[in-house]
């Protein structure tokens, strides 16, 4: 089975959460992971007064998805930052470019997921996940989240990312925080378990 993750990452911290979701989806027999970024949208002037240029070439050995990519998976997970609530601008221009996936249903009864990054604790994770899923849903993908069995959600010994919606993790106003172990552990927790959903669709078990 082939775990699909697509995501946009401004200065790292989603990247680092697409490597954890991987981790975590390789420990299921018969999962293949295969990362992809999306198109950047934003000319190369604006990036580098946003000083995110540095970041920008440490990714970029990551190739850039397709949509017809999408139709090719078993389950795809979406990693995308906050844009004030909602997905980034990246991620939206990707998706608003699978109209011929939707009229085909190329789709349908797929496994989706998605996971997140933020400045504040605060600063719209779950609205994002939750939003993001609306257009999942119009896919007909079968949404995953992150369940409460990953306990780390549970803990009250630090401030961290982590929802029922989906694995995340907290930036701080000038991205200078990375993602702890914690958000790290519920990424792979994450995909591992969307792998495991996966296997059982396909018509298997994971071990």
């Amino acid at each position: 089975m082939k775990i699909l993750i697509v995501y946009y990452s401004t200065y790292g911290h989603v990247h680092k959460m697409a490597e954890a979701i991987a981790e975590g989806a390789r420990t299921a027999a018969g999962a293949e992971t295969v990362l992809r970024r999306v198109p950047e949208t934003l000319p190369d002037e604006v990036l580098q007064k946003m000083g995110a240029v540095d970041a920008q070439k440490s990714m970029a050995h990551v190739p850039v998805a397709t949509v017809d990519e999408l139709a090719a998976a078993d389950a795809v997970i979406f990693g995308t930052p906050t844009r004030f609530g909602n997905m980034c601008g990246q991620m939206r221009q990707f998706l608003d470019a699978t109209g011929q996936l939707w009229a085909q249903g190329a789709l349908v009864g797929k496994v989706g997921s998605v996971f997140t990054c933020s400045a504040t604790q605060h600063g719209g994770q779950e609205s994002t996940i939750l939003s993001f899923h609306i257009t999942l849903l119009h896919h007909g993908f079968v949404i995953v989240g992150l369940p409460y069995a990953f306990q780390g959600q549970m803990s009250m010994d630090e401030i961290t990312g982590g929802s029922p919606y989906g694995a995340s993790t907290i930036a701080g106003g000038t991205g200078e925080r990375m993602p702890s172990t914690n958000e790290l552990e519920g990424a792979r927790f994450q995909g591992r378990h969307v792998a495991e959903i996966t296997a059982k669709l396909c018509g298997g078990e994971s071990k």
